[in-house]
């Protein structure tokens, strides 16, 4: 019995405290209602939880949408893009360069009658306006292509919602795929014609390396050795001089005019390369983008019937 008593002291001991504690705090949220009656309806929520709160990982942050945006960037085509710029520029800037001092060279060394090269003259003065035109053009179609490949890539990885095409889209992606087919075998005559000038300067160059050689160096053999360069087609068969021999010839490959014009003449062809190499790329990712745009849509028909 003196057991039970005890524990039943106990709990009515504990009983008492618990009442004490509840009116102790019952006294002091009707104090603070009393010194502040605009909280009488003050609403109390309950703190949450670290169970109930949102992680930060679980929600898109400013992390993910840079993944997301990194996602639908189309890589090839702004290397492509990257690379048909150089190309073309040095193609251009250097070519241009190179063309006026290869008119210097034959109006003071091989063709010293204006009307003997007049035509080589306008013919090269056409060229150079081609260049600009090559420039600008190329300037908006990798632009243009740059943007068409943003556009293709979104639609492909449905990174913008549900998958969404037109037939016009389509037709216009089929459009930059034929042209830029029909660019890139244009291009690859560009690159062989570019070809033929660094052929010709080399030869002269050769030439002359001969001529410095300790072989035929101070001897009567060097007057013999010559370069024509209306076998090349450049000037006509009457042009006078038209060949140089010989000490002649050596100190034309010594001008600055031939040294320049023969550099700038090989990096014009690296960057005609380099703009079908560009081009090439660029077949490759749009076919692939149209491709697989036709076949999804395709696709997205079916499911709707």
């Amino acid at each position: 019995m003196k057991p039970a008593m005890e524990t039943a002291a106990e709990e009515n001991t504990e009983q008492s405290q618990e009442r004490k504690v509840n009116s102790r705090a019952e006294m002091e949220i009707g104090r603070y209602h009393w010194m502040y009656p605009g909280s009488k309806n003050h609403q109390y929520h309950p703190v949450p939880t670290m169970g109930d709160r949102a992680s930060p990982l679980s929600s898109p942050g400013c992390f993910e949408c840079c993944i997301k945006c990194l996602g639908g960037v189309p890589y090839a085509s702004l290397v492509a893009t990257i690379l048909c710029f150089s190309g073309v520029a040095l193609f251009c800037g250097c070519g241009h360069v190179a063309l006026a001092g290869t008119v210097a060279i034959l109006e003071q060394h091989f063709s010293t009658n204006t009307s003997d090269h007049a035509l080589l003259s306008e013919v090269i003065q056409l060229m150079q306006y081609v260049i600009y035109g090559i420039a600008s053009f190329f300037f908006l179609y990798g632009i243009i292509l740059l943007a068409e490949g943003f556009y293709t890539t979104s639609a492909v990885k449905e990174l913008h919602g549900e998958f969404k095409t037109t037939a016009c889209g389509r037709c216009i992606s089929g459009m930059f795929v034929f042209l830029t087919y029909v660019l890139g075998v244009a291009w690859l005559g560009v690159f062989g014609f570019s070809a033929v000038p660094v052929f010709m300067f080399y030869n002269i160059w050769s030439t002359c390396e001969v001529i410095k050689s300790p072989q035929t160096n101070g001897t009567a053999g060097v007057e013999q050795i010559c370069v024509d360069v209306r076998q090349y087609g450049i000037i006509p068969w009457n042009a006078f001089p038209g060949k140089i021999c010989g000490s002649a010839l050596e100190n034309i490959c010594n001008t600055n005019e031939f040294y320049m014009s023969y550099h700038l003449f090989i990096v014009a062809c690296a960057g005609a390369g380099a703009t079908v190499i560009a081009l090439l790329i660029y077949m490759m990712a749009t076919t692939y983008n149209y491709a697989v745009l036709k076949f999804k849509s395709r696709e997205d028909c079916c499911t709707k019937f």
